[in-house]
């Protein structure tokens, strides 16, 4: 199996199953010298493991893992050797028996019949590889990612909140308040669903509660965006910047689809006045491929989590992924600018 290294010049390799040994990464281009946090990496765990925060424990998936990172290379008296770094995560609380039915007959939406078409030989249990436990490689990656950022850009931000959850959604105008307004993602990390509005909150968790009771499950939206976006980031042919961070989001399971600025809604738009409006937010932040230097603004969709009824109610599944998403999402975004950070760096003599 190929295709497990993300990036260009800050590169991840995910690697390990969901219920084998473990889980990790090895990053390679990460300079040396660069304080290691071992709090943010710990704290970025938290935000995408099941549970770790109470108010959220009753809308995700029930499995209980610690996710605590072993530090294997790379850092030496708490800075980065300019080697590769290499993290693991330990399974400590999977329940390979839930997934003993799936071994003969697939689940619907999953990947369990095209991973054995392709390789023949799977691992079944919570999915294998194709779980979306195997994020903690790119929300460890990111907060790696986020720790060079924190030395050479520290005004950039990053951050993220659900838009929709099955039926429930924000409209246009809640968005762009919310968008201007959070200043930090612990406004928004303090609801359970990642969705910042009291009453829209609580709206989606009552329908993923019950949701969860009746193994049933949802889909939604996210938005993603990069305050403080250094200008000229991205290449203007292959790899272009709104191509790598489409890229990575797609990269995500159960993401079905992703738009820059107001995306879809351009097909409708007339030249004339589509481009020479005062206010370039429709843009998303990069044109011709490249940064401006204005605020990135990506959305992200998702279908709903493939484990529904019986398989659902006798394992441990999310009603919906995109409270979880996020973190990884963000992730992967940190991932994208700091790849793309450090290759600007070759653009000019």
């Amino acid at each position: 199996m190929g295709a497990n290294t993300f990036g260009h010049c800050f590169q991840i390799t995910s690697f390990g199953e969901s219920h084998g040994t473990g889980l990790g990464v090895v990053i390679d281009g990460c300079p040396s010298e660069v304080p290691f946090d071992q709090t943010l990496l710990v704290n970025e765990l938290a935000r995408r493991r099941p549970g770790a925060k109470e108010n959220q424990a009753s809308i995700v998936s029930d499995r209980a893992e610690t996710d605590h990172p072993e530090v294997l290379s790379g850092v030496y008296a708490e800075k980065t050797l300019g080697t590769p770094i290499a993290i693991l995560v330990r399974n400590t609380d999977a329940r390979s028996s839930d997934y003993n039915k799936i071994q003969q007959q697939s689940r619907p939406g999953h990947a369990d019949d095209t991973w054995k078409l392709k390789f023949g030989h799977t691992d079944h249990r919570g999915g294998g590889r194709s779980s979306g436990r195997e994020t903690l490689a790119r929300v460890m990656g990111g907060a790696v990612a986020q720790m060079i950022l924190a030395k050479t850009n520290p005004q950039l931000q990053i951050f993220g909140f659900s838009t929709q959850i099955g039926p429930i959604a924000l409209n246009t105008q809640e968005v762009e308040d919310l968008a201007s307004q959070i200043t930090h993602r612990s406004e928004i990390d303090s609801f359970s669903s990642r969705c910042p509005i009291v009453e829209k909150n609580k709206q989606i968790e009552a329908l993923l509660l019950k949701a969860k009771a009746e193994g049933k499950s949802y889909g939604g939206e996210a938005i993603i965006i990069i305050k403080n976006p250094p200008a000229g980031l991205g290449q203007p042919v292959f790899h272009k910047l709104k191509a790598d961070l489409c890229s990575a989001f797609m990269g995500v399971g159960a993401t079905s689809g992703v738009e820059l600025g107001v995306g879809r809604e351009a097909v409708a738009a007339e030249g004339s006045e589509f481009h020479r409006r005062t206010q370039q937010l429709h843009y998303g932040g990069i044109r011709g491929g490249i940064s401006t230097g204005e605020s990135i603004v990506l959305k992200a969709f998702f279908k709903p989590t493939a484990s529904v009824l019986d398989t659902a109610k006798q394992g441990r599944h999310d009603p919906c992924i995109v409270p979880r998403a996020i973190p990884v999402l963000e992730s992967m975004a940190w991932i994208v600018i700091t790849d793309h950070i450090l290759w600007q760096r070759g653009d000019r003599v």
